[in-house]
């Protein structure tokens, strides 16, 4: 089990937004600032988009060519610091990639997630067995034991949901989610069963849209907003096969949300919804 829930993802995040805000207040440019401290113009640029970890004495210098306030300095140099320890997914090693790392990291600090899937359960309410038959079917090429690290993964970020931090959770599934017998009979309708448990949590929503809805909003693929209220901006994190990307200009969230909101509108209301994963569960005995 993992006990140590810290992620410094969105500490970094934060930081780089006011250290940018900062910047732009004072009419800088970053090829400016980067002379007056002697770094490359790409590091700073990469310091104020939340891609590379700095350290509080770098902080403080920066801090003072932008003219912070003594109090700001104070606050974001300590900002700096939380930003550098390492996550909890680290003792994970290779199983969780970079790219895959600032998922986690985020999900670890989100207010609330809204998540549109149209292939699978969302990591975060698989079983283990689904778990590990999703990995089977998707790593094409992988062996057992790194077949064993991700689902160890999978499961260890889910005591997220029985946290002091647990984020609300609204997810719209597309009926082929529910209907696709991943890992045979038995392991699907148990993770059909566990979703219906889900679906009581008083921190979770869960919505099917059924196929009788026809052509609708989310028929380009499956999506994640990411909440951070009142510390962050949201997110829209899209993943494939080899990486993911993320989408946080505020046209992009709108839209996102836009479809979301299209979607649990024309999905099953939430008894409706749970009632018919029972009935697809018991299909299975």
């Amino acid at each position: 089990m993992t006990t140590n829930r810290y992620s410094p993802t969105i500490r970094r995040r934060r930081l780089a937004a006011e250290l940018r805000r900062l910047r732009e207040e004072r009419g800088l440019t970053i090829e400016q600032v980067a002379a007056q401290i002697d770094w490359h113009p790409t590091k700073l640029s990469r310091v104020e988009t939340g891609k590379q970890a700095v350290q509080p004495s770098e902080v403080r210098g920066l801090l003072e060519v932008l003219d912070a306030p003594p109090e700001q300095r104070d606050a974001l140099i300590a900002l700096a610091r939380e930003a550098r320890l390492r996550g909890w997914w680290r003792a994970f090693g290779e199983a969780v990639p970079d790219w895959f790392a600032v998922y986690v990291g985020l999900e670890s600090e989100a207010t609330s997630l809204r998540l549109y899937e149209s292939e699978f359960i969302p990591g975060l309410l698989q079983t283990e067995d689904y778990a590990r038959a999703v990995h089977r079917a998707t790593r094409v090429g992988a062996r057992e034991e790194e077949i064993d690290r991700l689902v160890a993964v999978r499961m260890a970020r889910q005591e997220l949901l029985h946290s002091d931090k647990a984020p609300q959770l609204w997810m719209v599934l597309d009926e082929a989610v529910i209907r696709r017998r991943v890992g045979g009979p038995d392991v699907m309708r148990a993770q059909l069963k566990r979703l219906v448990e889900a679906s009581r949590m008083p921190n979770i929503t869960l919505q099917v849209l059924p196929f009788s809805v026809g052509a609708h909003a989310g028929m380009d693929g499956g999506f994640h907003i990411l909440t951070f209220e009142p510390y962050a901006d949201d997110v829209v994190y899209i993943e494939y096969r080899t990486g993911s990307f993320y989408l946080e200009k505020k046209w992009e969230i709108e839209q996102y949300t836009l479809v979301f909101d299209h979607l649990r509108a024309a999905a099953l209301p939430t008894e409706a919804s749970t009632e018919l994963i029972a009935q697809a569960a018991d299909e299975l005995q």
